[in-house]
């Protein structure tokens, strides 16, 4: 397998020498830890105390990692990478609310997208979060096998509902939809939600996307399960298989309240379930639809030479690579360029609400061995081959 992810040149065609730069820099200061939780606890203090820091957020952080603040604002973006054959995934990155009219407006916001989705060849998917549709309490009760009081159930019912309503319009455009994971302690409830969408909405072909956090040592058994499901009541899975993005948040709450945690023992055996996983699905292609959301190279390139092991065209409908923008450029632009299926998570919004989502996003970059390191190197490259 050819060693595509080192083509620079590629990796940063759309990258004015400003914007390398800039890149540089932040990569800079993400790979200093102690400076990543300065400037948290900086900006978290500056947005309570209604400082007027957005123009400064949006100038270097902001635009590096999001598409614009609605969606409109997005589409020079989503635009100039469709040229070079990478899609967008719009993905509205304000956080959870715990009161009602916010959710009623991330409905809203994902039914206009998907809209967007199907008037433009460049938006494959729409995404949303659970928690995004309904309280992280109420699915973490739901999951616990806790009885809804009688608001709480009324609750319950229009959470059911705003997911429905954003899976019809999907599969009324016949258009997939992503629906994202989240911890744990919530994802059982979310899970079976999601499960009733595909058997609703996935007959003929996988519209409704659930996410496997395979950093869980549990994830395989889950899919197997639901496959068997699948065979047995005639209905498509779509899957997006990612590593995860809670592991300290999972490890710190198993320690506290006295369980095994739900995280794989080691990077090592985490990597293994991620490919493993990746395997049995692109085995049964028949039945399950992968989104492949990785910025690992090794099980990227795992994954391109399974196809080719089974003579399975790199642009097959069924199977996509993803990652996050403003990120592994190297692998997304690329794969592209050899004619693979691949889509950008393109986060939008208003500056101030997407900030707790791009403070987690420099967290785990910190977090996430050699990723920070391995972009330094790569940016480093193409400065010196353009001689800036």
């Amino acid at each position: 397998m050819d060693r595509i992810f080192e083509d620079t040149a590629t990796a940063f065609a759309l990258k004015t020498d400003s914007e390398l730069e800039r890149a540089y820099f932040l990569f800079k200061m993400i790979a200093n830890e102690p400076l990543v939780r300065i400037g948290t606890a900086m900006t978290n203090f500056a947005l309570k105390a209604h400082l007027p820091v957005d123009g400064l957020i949006r100038a270097t952080v902001f635009d590096h990692f999001c598409g614009g603040v609605n969606e409109a604002d997005c589409m020079p973006v989503v635009d100039k990478m469709w040229g070079k054959h990478v899609c967008s995934v719009l993905d509205y990155s304000v956080e959870g609310k715990d009161d009602e009219d916010p959710l009623d407006n991330t409905l809203e916001m994902v039914l206009r997208v998907l809209d967007f989705v199907k008037e433009k060849d460049a938006i494959p998917f729409a995404v949303f979060k659970p928690t995004g549709y309904g309280r992280f309490a109420l699915f973490k009760k739901i999951g616990a096998g806790v009885a809804l009081t009688a608001s709480e159930q009324k609750e319950w019912n229009r959470v059911v509902a705003r997911f429905d309503k954003t899976c019809k319009k999907a599969y009324d455009l016949d258009v997939s939809l992503l629906i994202d994971a989240e911890e744990s302690w919530m994802q059982d409830a979310a899970d079976a939600l999601v499960e009733q969408m595909m058997q609703k909405y996935n007959k003929k072909k996988a519209i409704v996307f659930n996410t496997l956090q395979l950093y869980r040592w549990d994830r395989m058994e889950y899919l197997k399960q639901l496959h068997a499901k699948a065979k047995a009541e005639g209905f498509k899975i779509g899957m997006k298989a990612v590593r995860g993005a809670y592991m300290e948040k999972e490890h710190e709450r198993a320690e506290r309240k006295g369980y095994p945690t739900p995280i794989c023992g080691s990077k090592q055996e985490s990597d293994a379930n991620f490919d493993t996983t990746v395997e049995y699905m692109l085995a049964h292609l028949d039945t399950i639809s992968l989104f492949a959301g990785t910025h690992n190279e090794e099980s990227t390139y795992k994954l391109m030479e399974l196809m080719k092991t089974h003579d399975i065209a790199s642009n097959d409908p069924r199977i996509w690579f993803g990652q996050l923008y403003g990120m592994s450029d190297h692998i997304s632009f690329n794969l592209a360029d050899k004619g693979y299926n691949v889509a950008k998570y393109l986060p939008f919004g208003p500056v101030r609400d997407v900030m707790p989502y791009l403070i987690r996003r420099a967290e785990e970059n910190t977090s996430v061995a050699g990723q920070t390191t391995r972009e330094l190197s790569l940016l480093k490259k193409e400065r010196k081959r353009r001689k800036i």
